[in-house]
């Protein structure tokens, strides 16, 4: 018999419930400590896993108590929220979605896992596969942006980077998808709200990053908090047990949300806890985060008979199974029990610099502002988010220490020792004091040129930071509109760089700035990644993962929209267009600019007739006829303009990165199966219908800017 099979046959029914509960601990809590002091649970075996733990000494004494203290000597397993980092933080997950860049995706979960690793830790919860079209939802900072088949690569890549080859490794840690699913769908973009979504959207835009995170292994999965179309995921059987289990063979720990068993009550599903354990319980929910349920509530559902012994068996399998696998059995001491060598905590924080400057953005670079102009005498680097450190970590910070991050101040000083550089803030980041403009309109009248910090506090961002206005908050408006007003008085220009967990509504900012870039939250380098771009020592390679609105009325607004029956025709009234705003988003999707000039030509598509196990073959020429070196990103995308089902106007299916000197021409060639271009019917199964589909490549999703060719697909 094995291991797993002799515990379960030794258990009590305390101890079993103990291994299907986590419990935050007192080091760190991301919400109310509901379950208390779990010190004594742990002792007698009552309690299995923990959460918010940081330092390996901490998580030693607490795998003593269980493995050296408790009656069957069974390891904890201990996680944390590690979104972009540990104690070395990289770009939050949008900006770093904005290097579109798989290789780099896994190398910061590998960093990041071997950090926690160091740390003792040997769960986190990640990735966040939630797909955001609506920036008004904090969250959509912790993932990847509007696409699903963006999603799906970015999950393949973070499962692989967390876990890598060997789970059992003492660098590894075990990923959890998260959260299954249509998260970023919520009602108006307001946190935590009803969702209600066509199935359809639901198979082609929330599922598919699930369904690559499942294939790439991911050893845990986490329901959202929400409910779709009136079932809470917590308590989803046809998705948890129907197409989680069932359909795609998911055999690993499914997890709870903080508190979310509890929170069926409050759905409306569930009486009290006895009835809240049963529900998630016969989903499949395996361990139970923070709300205690499965411990008070499941005994009286045993008793009543709402739950079998088998069921709680059949949970208790699959979380021992994953410790096992863990290598938690052998030894609960191999992760943490070597102190990291000093040359790989500075070379982790290399990666975060060099991470951090490609997932800047530059979305204006009027006259070729930027790079900055040598020599220079002066520069002023004023506004509230200059020398804010703190800030630079961006939302989910985890064992982060604040006072390590670089801010923008610090980078540039280092990147500029011989220009003198002046600061002020000007305003605060949400207060209304004004009094510090005209300390800064000054700096701004002694310096050659102008550095200016605005946008978000990191944690505007995240959980439970939905915002319904996404302009500057406080008083930043009237002090970005003083100086860029001083600032063309005098001649000078602005480079504007913007922090923010989310695509900002601005309009006017971009339109009065000389340069802007997007600077999202850039991790503990933000201030040297930073520095690396506007003085040019990096060229900015970075695309928006995200569409950028004009106006918060466009929300929802994304580039995989179906065509209307009467498309947008300013000639006509009785079209699909607004009154007020253009129907065009102020930045689509994957728009970016760089220090060169990029010319794309001559595109080739082979064959132009295939079958659905073809493969076809696009190649594109691109040229620099810039006057610096630079990167081009080029994306695939297709449409089928005459389906069963409306489909998309454009639909990403991948893309190609090319590096050029100026002058330098070059060829990106893109493989694109043929079976990707099957779809959902109208029965909701995968089809593959033949006629003509169009191929379209380009530097963004703005189809003014695409080449374009037609292959024919043969049934």
């Amino acid at each position: 018999m094995s291991r797993v099979e002799t515990l379960i046959r030794d258990m009590t029914l305390a101890e079993k419930l103990g291994q299907l509960t986590m419990t935050a601990s007192s080091y760190a809590v991301t919400g109310p400590v509901i379950a208390g002091d779990s010190t004594e649970s742990i002792k007698d075996g009552t309690l299995g896993n923990l959460l918010n733990m940081v330092g390996a000494d901490h998580v030693f004494e607490m795998q003593r108590l269980a493995v050296e203290g408790s009656r069957l000597r069974i390891p904890l397993l201990i996680g944390l929220d590690i979104i972009h980092g540990h104690r070395t933080l990289f770009p939050v997950p949008l900006a770093e979605a904005a290097l579109f860049d798989p290789q780099a995706w896994t190398l910061t979960a590998r960093e990041a896992a071997t950090e926690a690793a160091a740390d003792g830790l040997a769960m986190t919860f990640a990735p966040m596969l939630d797909v955001s079209r609506d920036p008004r939802w904090g969250r959509g900072v912790e993932g990847f942006g509007e696409d699903p088949w963006l999603g799906a690569r970015m999950a393949e890549a973070k499962v692989r980077g967390f876990q890598g080859s060997d789970l059992s490794a003492g660098n590894s840690l075990a990923a959890c998808a998260k959260h299954f699913c249509a998260y970023g769908a919520v009602t108006a973009g307001r946190e935590y709200a009803a969702v209600d979504i066509s199935e359809r959207a639901l198979h082609e835009v929330h599922l598919p990053p699930f369904a690559a995170a499942i294939a790439s292994g991911v050893a845990t999965v986490m329901p959202s908090f929400t409910d779709l179309a009136a079932v809470p995921m917590t308590a989803h059987v046809a998705l948890l047990r129907g197409w989680l289990r069932e359909e795609h063979a998911f055999d690993g720990v499914i997890v709870s949300d903080y508190n979310a068993i509890a929170e069926l009550i409050n759905h409306g599903i569930a009486a009290d806890l006895v009835d809240a354990a049963t529900l998630a319980l016969k989903a499949g929910v395996d361990i139970d985060m923070m709300s205690d349920a499965y411990r008070r509530g499941l005994p009286k559902a045993l008793e009543r008979g709402l739950v079998t012994m088998a069921q709680i068996d059949t949970a208790v399998r699959r979380v021992l199974t994953l410790k096992e696998k863990l290598g938690l059995f052998e030894d609960p001491y191999r992760r943490g029990g070597t102190a990291e060598a000093p040359a790989a905590i500075a070379n982790r924080r290399q990666v975060a610099r060099s991470v951090g400057a490609r997932a800047i953005v530059m979305l204006k670079n009027e006259k070729d502002t930027l790079p900055l102009a040598r020599p220079m005498r002066c520069l002023a680097v004023i506004g509230p988010l200059a020398d804010a450190p703190a800030e630079m970590g961006g939302a989910w910070g985890a064992a982060q220490n604040a006072e390590d991050h670089v801010s923008v101040v610090a980078g540039v000083r280092a990147a500029l020792p011989q220009v003198e550089i002046l600061h002020t803030a000007g305003v605060g980041i949400q207060s209304g004091d004004q009094h510090g403009i005209s300390k800064a309109l000054e700096l701004c009248t002694q310096a050659d040129e102008i550095l200016l910090c605005v946008g978000e506090a990191a944690n505007m961002s995240g959980e439970a930071a939905s915002r319904a206005h996404l302009g500057l908050p406080g008083e930043q408006r009237g002090f970005a509109e003083a100086v860029l007003e001083h600032a063309k008085a005098l001649g000078k220009r602005v480079i504007v760089v913007v922090f923010s967990g989310r695509p900002l509504v601005v309009p006017w900012l971009f339109e009065k700035a000389d340069a802007v870039l997007a600077a999202w939250f850039l991790g503990s380098e933000a201030g040297n990644a930073i520095a690396d771009v506007v003085t040019g020592r990096v060229s900015p390679s970075g695309r928006t993962p995200i569409t950028w609105p004009r106006d918060t009325g466009q929300i929802p607004i994304f580039f995989g929209q179906r065509p209307s029956g009467r498309p947008a025709n300013p000639q006509d009234h009785f079209t699909s267009k607004y009154l007020d705003t253009p129907n065009e988003p102020l930045f689509p999707f994957g728009h970016g600019l760089t220090y060169g000039r990029f010319v794309l030509s001559n595109l080739r598509v082979t064959p132009d007739c295939v079958t659905e196990s073809g493969i076809i073959e696009i190649c594109v020429d691109v040229s620099n006829a810039g006057a610096r070196g630079a990167q081009e990103t080029v994306f695939l995308f297709t449409r089928d303009p005459v389906a069963s089902v409306t489909r998309p106007l454009l639909e990403l299916k991948g893309f190609g990165k090319i590096a050029l000197e100026p002058g330098a021409t070059g060829t990106v060639t893109l493989q694109l199966p043929a079976a990707e271009l099957r779809f959902l019917g109208l029965e909701l199964k995968r089809v593959f219908e033949p006629g003509e589909v169009e191929l379209l490549v380009g530097p963004c999703a703005d189809r003014s800017q695409l080449l374009v060719k037609s292959v024919r697909l043969s049934g």
